[in-house]
């Protein structure tokens, strides 16, 4: 008995040294030149209503249940979604948006696992008919997320699919011009 409660103290301790040296936080970002002004881009990506063409997530899970509220592409403007084991369930909404040049998000997932993240894209034109677009996310980790990220990254985990989401907006709008 006196060993499996010596283990067990040692297992919290480690657990406890993992957490505290684990990085806490994140904040990654992918960054794209697409043919498009800025105002088009903006106006594109500001609806809630278009992530589902352009966001690899809703990829995972075509049937998720998606359910908006509010003026789309305005402030407080947002959505839950309710997909499965790979998509989750969770909130969005619009906290910021500086016209043709920033939009923040903040991103709330209920399932798997709680999570608070922050979303932003910024854009900037570089000439008539082409900008550069910036995706990106921050947020915290919680324990056990904390001591997951030393052996898996979060850079690893979601910059894949940041890659991909401006892969596909820059297909979307391209084809448009």
């Amino acid at each position: 008995m006196t060993l499996f409660f010596y283990l067990i103290i040692a297992l919290i301790t480690f657990f406890a040294f993992l957490h505290a040296y684990a990085k806490k936080s994140y904040d990654l970002s992918r960054t794209m030149v697409i043919n498009a002004s800025r105002a088009e881009i903006f106006n594109y990506v500001s609806q809630l209503k278009k992530q589902p063409y352009w966001v690899p997530w809703f990829k995972k899970d075509p049937d998720a249940l998606l359910k908006f509220k509010g003026e789309d592409a305005k402030e407080s403007a947002g959505f839950y979604w309710r997909g499965n084991r790979k998509v989750g369930e969770g909130t969005q909404k619009i906290i910021k948006l500086k016209p043709m040049a920033i939009m923040e998000t903040r991103l709330l997932f209920v399932r798997p696992i709680k999570l608070n993240s922050l979303t932003y894209i910024a854009i900037k034109e570089l000439e008539p008919n082409k900008s550069k677009i910036v995706w990106g996310v921050r947020g915290l980790l919680p324990f056990p997320l904390s001591i997951m990220s030393i052996f898996y990254s979060v850079d690893k985990l979601l910059g894949n699919d940041l890659e991909k989401g401006l892969v596909n907006l820059k297909a979307i709008l391209e084809s448009k011009n």
